[in-house]
């Protein structure tokens, strides 16, 4: 890894099926994120996603990119800037910002955004995590 190394993008598409599975997961019965009548009388005009489910493609990301030693270290910044739709197609992406090695271990922060195929940012943020220089990320 070095900085400006990108990380490779996670793409995803949501559904309503989607959004209803992670209603009942989450128990988030929003009627925002279900109803489709209140979602058509909303400031939307329709049904949005609940931001964590579309956050949760960062952690997807993370652990993709430095395996077990995000779910160990990782930490994550986010903040929601745009509503996700059903039907929408997101990219998660995320770009090394800094460094920081030691003997044993390198700290490593990234940048990460999730983008709609409009080319709105729905979610940005900051995530970092330390790995272990030996090759074991915690198995």
């Amino acid at each position: 890894m070095k900085i400006g190394a990108d990380l490779i993008p996670i793409r995803k598409m949501m559904s309503m099926d989607q959004i209803r599975m992670y209603a009942d997961a989450s128990g988030d019965y929003n009627p925002i994120h279900i109803d489709e009548e209140f979602g058509k009388k909303s400031q939307f005009g329709r049904n949005i996603g609940h931001g964590m489910m579309a956050a949760a493609t960062i952690s997807e990301l993370m652990a993709e990119s430095f395996g077990t030693a995000w779910y160990s270290t990782g930490k994550m910044k986010m903040r929601f800037r745009s509503p996700v739709y059903p039907g929408d197609e997101i990219q998660t992406s995320g770009q090394v910002t800094k460094l920081e090695d030691t003997t044993n271990s390198s700290h490593i922060t990234c940048s990460v955004v999730i983008i709609r195929q409009d080319g709105e940012i729905i979610i940005s943020g900051e995530t970092s995590v330390t790995v272990d220089k030996s090759g074991s990320d915690g198995d």
